[in-house]
């Protein structure tokens, strides 16, 4: 719903008061939903993106997307899509992302948009809303989506704040949280697991959620039901970038689930998703070869003693 093109470039060093002469950009399509279904392509699922898009830059977005060979369900909008930076210095080896408001969305253009996800929803398998919102767009957009899809698809959630209660309360298949939004969520401090777990149950007991999967960056992962608990490993990995980890993730974990596998498998594969795509640069996400490769050395294990 909050789409961009996003600019990857890297500089010698960040200084400031002073031109530095960049490197040849990257541009890619980005936004969490679109990200997500970049990946699920790269694993061999199908996928079609539902986003807004406006002026010279929402054509260039679109034909980003084709070229990933995502589908696109594209609404027009008034406003230009907005284009987001990221730059990598390469002394300090240190990235800085410079994230721009979106494009405001009138209420014709954003119930455009929960329009065609009611008309797609059927044919789908996952409803996967991910992302931040644009102005514009109400803070139970998330929860409308929910109910677009009419529980004719699973409804998947990233994202965090107002947005993500508002979708809770509408009831969702999987969360997919790091570990801060999980805190600000459950309304905790600590980061300990016997805390974590303790949490995602009274979260589980007062939402209608059927799967909470944390993504804890270096530390692994844990995923939660209502009956089982489990922990993933982390993976040792010099990044080459930051961007679009939680949603190579959420995409990984999500293309097993398609395939029809066990919950172990899809936790094994998010970390290994996440994981892959520090090793893209800019904006380029995890690709498949890695993740299929990095799955072997992710190990998943049963939390004993766990009862939502």
């Amino acid at each position: 719903m909050n789409p961009a093109v996003d600019i990857s470039t890297s500089v010698k060093k960040m200084v400031p008061y002073t031109k530095m002469r960049c490197a040849e950009p990257q541009r890619d399509p980005g936004g969490g939903g679109i990200n997500v279904a970049r990946v699920l392509r790269r694993l061999g699922l199908e996928a079609t993106a539902v986003y807004p898009a406006g002026g010279a830059t929402g054509q260039t977005l679109t034909a980003l997307v084709e070229r990933e060979a995502v589908r696109s369900i594209v609404i027009p909008i008034s406003n230009d899509t907005r284009e987001d930076i990221t730059i990598f210095d390469e002394t300090s080896r240190e990235q800085f992302r410079l994230v721009f408001p979106g494009a405001f969305l009138s209420e014709f253009e954003w119930q455009q948009c929960l329009d065609a996800i009611a008309r797609f929803s059927p044919q789908a398998a996952f409803v996967i809303a991910s992302g931040s919102l644009p102005p514009g767009a109400p803070a139970d957009f998330f929860g409308r989506v929910v109910r677009a899809s009419k529980g004719a698809a699973k409804v998947i959630v990233d994202t965090s704040g107002a947005s993500l209660k508002a979708a809770l309360e509408a009831g969702v298949y999987l969360i997919k949280p790091n570990l801060r939004e999980f805190q600000e969520l459950a309304g905790i401090s600590s980061a300990d697991e016997s805390s974590l777990l303790e949490a995602g149950r009274r979260l589980i007991d007062r939402y209608r959620i059927e799967i909470i999967a944390l993504s804890m960056g270096p530390g692994g992962a844990l995923l939660l039901t209502r009956d089982i608990a489990l922990r993933a490993n982390g993976l040792a990995m010099e990044p080459v970038s930051v961007s679009g980890a939680g949603d190579s993730f959420l995409g990984a974990m999500v293309s097993r689930l398609a395939n029809g596998d066990k919950l172990d498998s899809a936790l094994r594969y998010g970390v290994a998703g996440g994981s892959a795509a520090l090793l893209s640069p800019g904006t380029g996400l995890c690709l498949g070869a890695d993740v299929h490769r990095l799955a072997s050395s992710v190990n998943v294990t049963i939390i004993a003693g766990y009862h939502a």
